[in-house]
C-alpha cells in the first residue's frame, strides 16, 4: 500500500489488516524511481481515492502498464473509460470494488487488453504530443 497518510486513516487500515491476517506492506510515500521499480513487481493499481482531479498516480500507473481499479470521482471518469481502459466503481462501495478486483484476477486476457488501452491512451496526453498540437492551433 502505498502513499502519505492524508487522512489519518493508516493506522485503522493497519489495525484492519493485523486483524484479518493480511501480509500487506505500507510503504508511505516513495520516490518516483522507487514507486516504478516497486511496479514492476505487481500487476493491478487499486486506487479508492475519494476525490482527486488530477490524478497523477493514476496517469503513472496507465503509463507503467498496469490493470487500473479506481473510484469513479472527481476527474477520472475524464482520463478513465470503464471497461475499455480500466474499472471504475463508485465511491466507498466496497463490494463493487471487490468485485472488480475479482473480474481482473479471473479474466487476465481481458485486463491485459485495458492496460494496453490504458497505455495507448495516456501516449496520447503526452506533453511531446500536446505541445504540438498547442503550437499548430495557436501557430
Amino acid at each position: 500500500m502505498i502513499g502519505p497518510d492524508k487522512d489519518g486513516s493508516l493506522a485503522l487500515t493497519k489495525a484492519k489488516a493485523k486483524e484479518l491476517g493480511l501480509n500487506v506492506e505500507f510503504t508511505g510515500q516513495l520516490s518516483k524511481e522507487v514507486w516504478w521499480k516497486l511496479s514492476e513487481e505487481h500487476d493491478i493499481f487499486i486506487n479508492t481515492t475519494h476525490f482527486d482531479n488530477t490524478p497523477v498516480s493514476i496517469m503513472e500507473a496507465m503509463a507503467l502498464g498496469l490493470s487500473i481499479i479506481s473510484t469513479n470521482v472527481g476527474g477520472i471518469p475524464y482520463l478513465l473509460t470503464n471497461n475499455e481502459n480500466a474499472l471504475l466503481v463508485k465511491d466507498n462501495n466496497v463490494s463493487e470494488m471487490v468485485k472488480a478486483i475479482e473480474v481482473v484476477i479471473s479474466n487476465p486476457q481481458n485486463a491485459i487488453s485495458m492496460s494496453q488501452n490504458a497505455r495507448i491512451a495516456i501516449e496520447k496526453i503526452d506533453w511531446e504530443i500536446v505541445k504540438e498540437k498547442w503550437n499548430t492551433l495557436l501557430g
